[in-house]
């Protein structure tokens, strides 16, 4: 069969996925940092999804993770979640009018890019303990 040309091309793959949730939750920390003081509820949601982002890649079943107790898929439901706290945070945190707010509208956007070009489907690592499904 042939394939369906509407279909987007999914380069990302789960050690480069894990890469970049890394580097992601790292970002996350250190605006949480600098926004501490001078908008803490902006701080508060960069901490959130900071911790979120490091807690799910180190549970994952993928490169980099640490204990790999979600499977990849699960971390895409999950990602999906982390997304919409990411776009819909400024407002449930009360700082949407806020230059801060942009920020976390620009991490929902690029991680819907993300999860849109990752490749689910990789096969997860191997030889550590089995990832258990959501």
């Amino acid at each position: 069969m042939a394939a369906n040309p509407l279909t987007l091309p999914r380069p990302i793959s789960p050690a480069a996925h894990a890469m970049l949730d890394y580097g992601v939750a790292t970002t996350f920390f250190v605006l949480g940092a600098r926004y501490r003081g001078r908008n803490n509820r902006a701080a508060a949601l960069a901490f959130i999804n900071g911790a979120m982002v490091l807690g799910m890649s180190m549970l994952t079943d993928y490169p980099g993770g640490v204990w790999r107790r979600l499977t990849f898929k699960t971390h895409r439901t999950l990602d999906i979640v982390q997304a919409a706290l990411a776009g819909a945070g400024p407002a449930l945190f009360g700082f949407s009018d806020t230059a801060e707010a942009k920020t976390f509208y620009g991490q929902a956007t690029s991680e819907a890019g993300v999860i849109g070009m990752t490749d689910w489907d990789a096969q997860p690592a191997r030889n550590r303990a089995p990832a258990m499904s959501a």
